[in-house]
């Protein structure tokens, strides 16, 4: 189920990204490439830019997707989303999925600052667990997905934070669930979609 779930979340914000009319995309958060294997099967992209915190998955990436081979369209950086970074400016969009759950909640606000103000994106795609579904994966309250996960955020909760963060930056949000959907606790995944 996880595998096809992740490959379900990876489509969907592919459809967002191209949706938006994006032509410069990061990817941030971009573990070994498999999101970024879409952005570059596409031509509508002129330029795509993979972060990520982790060396060795940026190694992973490289070796994926270009194998020996150059792309002038991508760029991988090594670096955080907490931190600006210089190669991330003059992008239109940026994914993060799954990856703020995995920030300590007390770097929550210098990732806001970092993405949604610093960046000027025009449209930012956001996927987290939704932790409302979590006893339906057989998972107590306290229990987590992965281990490397501090929060893992009820509908409620990430709505609500979503909402803040669009204010602040001047944003709108949408929301939506991605893969299989509860009639009461809802997706096991949420999206935010923001857009100026």
């Amino acid at each position: 189920m996880l595998t096809a779930l992740h490959e379900q979340r990876l489509d969907t914000v592919f459809r967002a990204l191209k949706a938006s009319g994006a032509r410069r995309v990061m990817d941030m958060g971009c573990g070994s490439g498999a999101l970024l294997a879409r952005l570059i099967d596409e031509p509508l992209f002129e330029r795509i830019l993979g972060m990520d915190r982790s060396a060795e998955a940026l190694t992973a990436a490289r070796q994926n997707l270009l194998g020996d081979e150059t792309d002038q369209r991508v760029q991988l950086v090594h670096g955080s989303w907490t931190e600006p970074h210089k190669a991330c400016t003059g992008y239109d969009a940026a994914a993060l999925v799954e990856t703020i759950e995995h920030l300590d909640p007390r770097d929550l606000s210098r990732m806001e600052n970092t993405v949604f103000r610093d960046y000027q994106l025009q449209t930012i795609v956001l996927t987290t667990p939704n932790g409302d579904y979590n006893p339906l994966l057989g998972l107590g309250p306290n229990d987590k997905r992965d281990p490397d996960h501090r929060f893992e955020w009820s509908r409620a909760r990430f709505r609500k934070w979503c909402r803040g963060v669009a204010s602040r930056h001047g944003y709108a949000v949408e929301f939506a669930g991605i893969g299989d959907e509860d009639p009461e606790l809802g997706a096991v995944t949420q999206m935010g979609v923001f857009e100026r």
